[in-house]
């Protein structure tokens, strides 16, 4: 199964929160989900980030592959990629 770490966008309309979630590369983007690792609010300013690191490590070491807004944040957030 190849997983993806994305981004589960929620929240009202014209006012995004997103999730950041461990997937199956076939999931749609609201739908099913692994684990959730973490979450992202664009709305505050600065943005509001938080990443469990220990789980997205966890992830990364099993070859699950970021997406690339999602690698931008964990560069943000100050998870390193140690595989």
């Amino acid at each position: 199964m190849a997983t993806k770490i994305r981004l589960k966008r929620m929240g009202a309309k014209k006012k995004p929160f997103y999730r950041i979630v461990v997937a199956d590369s076939r999931a749609p983007r609201d739908g099913r989900f692994i684990e959730e690792i973490g979450y992202y609010d664009p709305n505050k300013n600065p943005a509001d980030i938080k990443v469990d690191a220990e789980k997205a490590q966890k992830w990364l070491s099993t070859g699950a592959q970021p997406s690339d807004t999602v690698r931008s944040l964990f560069k943000k957030a100050g998870v390193k990629k140690n595989a």
